[in-house]
């Protein structure tokens, strides 16, 4: 009887350790999305960003930050290209 408890108990730990593993795998697989996609995804919300605004009335507001996703994205293209050199 002790003999099937510790093959049970052993069964759920290793089902335990693959499910970690699972996780661990798909966070490194989005911690290296977002690294690799940052500039992209900040731009875009700040689009959003702009687009509400606008879309609310603030049209000076809009126009400011519209500036936004450009300056973030060329920044982004400089600091990636010193990095190479």
């Amino acid at each position: 009887k002790n003999t099937k408890i510790l093959t049970k108990l052993l069964t759920f730990f290793k089902l335990i350790i693959f499910i970690f593993k699972k996780i661990k795998s798909f966070m490194k697989n989005i911690k290296d999305f977002v690294f690799k996609w940052y500039p992209v995804i900040l731009a875009f919300i700040c689009l959003l960003y702009s687009v509400g605004l606008g879309l609310m009335g603030q049209t000076e507001e809009a126009q400011y930050s519209a500036h936004w996703p450009g300056t973030i994205l060329l920044f982004a293209l400089v600091i990636r290209q010193r990095r190479r050199v």
